[in-house]
């Protein structure tokens, strides 16, 4: 089954080991072998992170003779850059429906208190229910 490209990559970057080769060739070309230095794995299993990187179009080697340097391609990551950013302009325009819809609630909730001063004040100490007052009526 052949994903589309977003989903490829996505897939690819969910693998922490693959998402830490990402990070280290964000500061420049490495050699498999610079990059399977710090990793507890075997070399094959290096290459095997490196080929779906680079089936995600996340990573390239230039052809020619070993070694051969790995290589981030930035272009993939406008890909997800504008999918993330589709996605958190739908939230912020919720946000600011929901800030909307505070501040007029807020504002009905102040000329409700202006309108009625005794609303919101707490009843007078020893006489939650208002008894005096019915008895003294």
């Amino acid at each position: 089954m052949t994903a589309d490209p977003l989903s490829q990559t996505f897939a690819a970057l969910a693998d922490p080991t693959r998402r830490d080769m990402v990070a280290r060739l964000a500061d420049g070309d490495a050699t498999v072998s610079q990059l399977a230095e710090p990793y507890r794995i075997s070399l094959q299993a290096v290459y095997k992170h490196l080929r779906v990187l680079e089936d995600a179009g996340l990573v390239s080697r230039p052809p020619g003779p070993q070694p051969r340097p790995v290589r981030l391609e930035a272009q993939v990551f406008d890909l997800m850059d504008r999918w993330v950013e589709r996605y958190r302009r739908r939230f912020e325009q919720r946000y600011r429906r929901l800030d909307a819809v505070l501040a007029e609630l807020e504002g009905d909730h102040h000329e409700q208190d202006r309108r009625s001063p005794d609303r919101g004040r707490p009843e007078p100490a020893g006489d939650p229910d208002g008894a005096r007052l019915r008895d003294d009526a």
